[in-house]
């Protein structure tokens, strides 16, 4: 139960390559995949509820190795943390950067399209923010999935 089967650094190995795998492949779906979670959080989630698992301990379901896979997501969340908070070339890369989805009342739907987002999550934006499609002056999908609207300045 206390006794590792592998070596403590293999476990670090294995649960440091799932958790960029599954960054990178997180990152390549899209931001809609993620919703409200920012990519970190949702891994994080996801591979703790994984740590005793054969992708991150081989085999070993000793209470150690569950502890040393879960240790290693958490730093690596905190690494990733702390280098997007002071590095505005890795947050970008990383986490990526809002995308202009519409302007001036016009809808980008190629813009949407290639972020696998559907008009109507724009629409429903738009009605959250008690905007009509006309008083919309730029519409953003944010780097967490969320749509933000500005409206155009009220004459007067």
């Amino acid at each position: 139960m206390w006794q590792l089967t592998l070596p403590w650094w293999e476990l670090v190995l294995r649960a440091t390559l799932v958790y960029a795998a599954l960054l990178l492949l997180i990152r390549i779906s899209g931001r809609r995949t993620v919703g409200q979670f920012t990519p970190f959080d949702l891994l994080v989630v996801m591979l703790l509820s994984e740590s005793v698992s054969n992708a991150l301990s081989g085999g070993d379901e000793s209470v150690v190795a569950g502890l040393i896979g879960a240790s290693t997501l958490i730093a690596l969340n905190l690494i990733v943390a702390v280098v997007t908070a002071r590095s505005a070339t890795v947050q970008t890369a990383l986490q990526g950067e809002p995308v202009l989805v519409g302007k001036d009342g016009q809808i980008f739907r190629d813009a949407l399209r290639r972020q696998h987002v559907p008009e109507s999550d724009l629409r429903q934006a738009l009605r959250e923010a008690d905007c009509a499609l006309e008083a919309m002056q730029c519409a953003f999908l944010e780097a967490d999935g969320r749509i933000s609207i500005l409206k155009k300045p009220e004459a007067g």
